[in-house]
């Protein structure tokens, strides 16, 4: 949100720079952003002087030419050939000296020394156009005859630096939405300096004064009538005859475009203005199209019509608020008018609305609809009814001031349930306790004074406030806790010199220390971590026949349609990104994402509360696709393989406590296919599979990707916290003896392993499998497995007897387990 410094200045007299106002509302809770410096005038006149022509004649060479020495409060006058027709001595002339920049065309014009028809030219006389001060350009612009050479134009014309500041404004401070909000805050801030000074008084805030508001006559009553809608808590509004609609003056153009609003009309600009300035959204009427005057705020039937000022006719939803006449709808409330009842340069009669609307009521409609307006910016986060009323006489006052006219009906307020200051309880205690640090009980009292709360009841130990309606979301004692904190100033809360804490024996398994685990393994193989959106299309489910539509989790306002369910898996996330990063000519990628998959149940027992039928679980997901090995001069390039991917995982794995050594493999039909599933203690820890063509052709990669997905909650309720252990390099060697297997073709190497370990020598150090051939030759469903076995003693060196001993016990084992034949 934008607003201006000299603006806010208008309500709080303070003498602090733009950047020190910034810092203060920053640090109060209202971020600013930027502090830009905006310009009365494009190049704020620099180098442009007031001159005094001091000779002038026709140029010889020209019949519209002149040639003129110009005083500028420099030793030697300039030569200026000037093509005005009412340039003349003794005028006293704005002046762009050499090097001035001037913005009246495009590209800018640079002035530059220089000769016309052989006369040397030092400068430009100009007009108005030409500063960019109006838009005469019939001759040069004459200033007053007290003008002194030499002084800069700025200074003459009293132009000011303008700070414009860009504050982040969060969806709980609904009373910074406009100047005087954050004037408020501004004004308790310097309260508090004033406090700390040893002033207890309050830096006022400068509210203008509407009591000057009274009824001309009775000429133009417009009733108004809230139709069984309890999404209008107030509706305000006044009449008034007679007005002129021309442009807004200077001052008031000035102000808004320098927010970046363009001025349209006197009438609609000082809606506007009120806005900025109050923060409490207007709309103005032409009274004379209000059928049958009578102002009905209700909800239309599903389907109705209504062609709102930027001229689309907009279809309603039986949930949209619209403001109606007797007959039509004239504007959707809270959001945008209808071009209709719009205010025209032939209206001479207007009804003026002030309203306050139900803000989820207002969301909805402006998602809907697909607009987002300063009007429904403030109605979505919440306006104060206080100031409902407020606004509405000081439009009615500036409208008769600047537009003529006379107020021409009551003031009609339709209040059905008025809203309270709400009363929050506390004690001073704990309002130390939450800030962590003593404050005096008669700042504390201060602070919510100048913040405009009312003190209802202090003593010794308590203290009870009533808070203004703009605080939208103060609503319990922690959060006026934070209001003090915030005008006190996070700043001025002391480090403690000791640290207190407890210290923790339990062996709760520490989620984000596994993830770093598992991040810096995969980070250290060469895989990238990568972060997707939780929304993704719903058209994806069509693609995995096993994921039914009735398990998405849909949005009900969806911001798109490719963002209209939250992701069932991660891997669609995973392949977008492949897919942008192919598109980009880098394809040899390894992946990884953390994150949360959603799923909901509509088969659940409906008498069990909903939120169990929702379900979310975390998983990490991996990815590669492209070359494994890339090419080089001492290494042949080699694509990536489904195998490359299982030993990252079971390594992975192993690297954050878990113990594969008696893992479970099994194939079976998955959502994508074959899938590799891996089991610790009879529970699914990992799926590995290949992504199936049809869904690669969906994101248009045409080449394999290789997927795995860990259930990491399955994986901190294994992890054992198992200890890397350090041990000596063995004194006595190693043996290694391999074992050519011929088994069925259904037996794993896992099964071999497992056989080795249980029933095999504890000497047994390693196990590995070095060539898998099958054929014709070995027979019908044969496969012959090499084994590799490494063995060792750690207290002595094994002899050839008890080695062949310990592949003797091997092979008996495998033939009677296995049916294994030693080829």
């Amino acid at each position: 949100m934008k607003v201006s410094y000299s603006w806010i200045k208008d309500y709080v007299n303070c003498d602090l720079t733009a950047e020190e106002a910034a810092n203060k509302l920053t640090f109060a809770g209202l971020e600013v952003e930027e502090v830009e410096k905006a310009e009365a005038v494009k190049g704020g006149l620099k180098g442009v002087v007031v001159g005094e022509v001091i000779f002038c004649e026709k140029h010889p060479d020209s019949d519209h030419l002149s040639i003129t020495k110009v005083n500028v409060g420099t030793d030697e006058p300039l030569n200026i050939v000037c093509g005005a027709p009412n340039v003349a001595k003794g005028q006293k002339v704005p002046v762009a000296t050499i090097g001035t920049t001037l913005y009246f065309c495009d590209p800018p014009l640079t002035i530059k020394k220089g000769k016309l028809r052989g006369q040397v030219s030092e400068g430009m006389i100009c007009a108005e156009d030409e500063l960019g001060i109006g838009s005469s350009h019939a001759g040069i612009m004459v200033l007053d005859a007290n003008a002194v050479p030499g002084t800069p134009m700025k200074d003459y014309l009293h132009l000011k630096d303008e700070y414009i500041l860009e504050i982040g404004l969060t969806a709980n401070r609904s009373d910074a939405m406009g100047h005087i909000g954050v004037a408020r805050d501004l004004c308790a801030l310097l309260s508090v300096d004033n406090y700390n000074r040893g002033n207890r008084e309050f830096v006022p805030l400068n509210i203008p004064d509407v009591s000057a508001f009274r009824v001309d006559n009775h000429n133009l009553p417009i009733s108004v009538t809230i139709d069984g809608t309890k999404a209008c808590y107030r509706y305000a509004g006044v009449s008034i005859s007679g007005v002129t609609i021309a442009e807004s003056p200077e001052w008031m153009k000035e102000k808004l475009m320098s927010i970046g609003l363009k001025p349209i009309n006197n009438i609609v600009d000082i809606s506007n203005f009120v806005l900025f300035e109050t923060g409490h959204p207007l709309h103005t009427f032409d009274a004379d199209k209000i059928k049958g005057s009578n102002i009905i705020v209700k909800k239309l039937p599903q389907g109705s019509k209504l062609t709102t000022l930027d001229g689309i006719e907009r279809t309603l939803s039986g949930e949209d608020l619209v403001i109606c006449n007797s007959e039509d709808g004239m504007a959707l409330a809270g959001v945008f008018g209808g071009i209709e009842s719009g205010i025209s340069e032939n209206t001479k009669n207007i009804f003026i609305e002030s309203a306050v609307f139900d803000p989820p009521t207002i969301r909805k409609t402006a998602k809907r609809q697909g607009l987002s307006t300063d009007a429904s910016f403030r109605y979505e986060r919440g306006v104060s009814p206080e100031v409902t009323v407020f606004a509405l006489k000081r439009a009615a006052l500036l409208i008769r001031e600047l537009a003529g006219g006379t107020v021409s009906s009551d003031i009609v307020d339709i209040y059905p349930s008025p809203i309270s200051r709400k009363r929050v309880d506390m004690k001073f205690s704990r309002i130390n306790s939450l800030i962590g640090k003593k404050i005096d009980h008669d700042e504390i009292v201060f602070i919510l004074k100048a913040m405009g709360m009312d003190i209802l009841s202090v003593d010794d130990e308590n203290l009870s406030v009533a808070v203004p309606s703009d605080k939208y979301d103060v609503t319990r004692e922690a959060d006026v806790i934070e209001e003090v904190l915030r005008i006190y100033g996070y700043n001025n809360v002391e480090t403690d010199d000791y640290q207190h804490f407890t210290i923790n024996h339990s062996h709760i398994v520490n989620k984000g220390k596994l993830m770093n685990l598992a991040s810096g393994f995969l980070c250290a193989n060469g895989y990238r971590e990568i972060m997707n959106n939780s929304l993704c299309s719903q058209s994806l489910t069509s693609l995995v026949p096993e994921f039914n539509e009735e398990n998405d989790i849909k949005l009900l306002n969806p911001l798109s349609k490719e963002l209209n369910i939250l992701r069932r898996d991660l891997v669609f996330g995973g392949l977008q990104t492949i897919a942008y990063n192919i598109n980009r000519k880098a394809k040899d990628l390894k992946l990884f994402e953390f994150g949360n998959i959603y799923k909901f149940l509509p088969d659940v027992d409906p008498s069990l509360d909903v939120k169990k039928r929702y379900i979310e679980h975390f998983h990490l997901s991996i990815l590669t696709t492209g070359d494994e090995i890339l090419e080089s001069w001492y290494l042949k390039k080699r694509k990536a393989s489904f195998f490359d991917l299982k030993a990252i995982v079971m390594r992975m794995l192993n690297s954050v406590g878990i113990d594969t050594d008696n893992h479970k493999e099994e194939v079976t039909e998955d959502i994508f296919g074959e899938t590799l599933i891996i089991k610790v203690n009879k529970k699914e820890i990992a799926k590995i599979t290949v992504i199936p063509d049809n869904v690669l052709k969906y994101f248009d990669i045409q080449q394999p990707v290789y997927y795995a997905d860990i259930l990491w909650e399955n994986i901190m309720l294994l992890n054992t916290s198992k200890q890397t252990i350090f041990a000596p390099v063995p004194k006595y060697p190693e043996v290694r003896r391999d074992l050519a297997l011929l088994v069925d073709s259904e037996v794993k190497f896992a099964d071999i392993v497992n056989i080795a370990k249980t029933r095999g020598s504890n000497l047994i150090r390693e196990i590995s499998l070095f060539d898998v051939f099958d054929g014709e030759k070995l027979g019908i469903n044969k496969k012959s497995y090499a084994v590799s076995f490494i063995i060792r003693d750690n207290d002595k060196t094994l002899t050839d007897t008890q080695i062949e001993k310990i592949m003797g016990q091997l092979i008996k084992v495998f033939a009677e387990n296995l049916n294994a034949i030693i080829r």
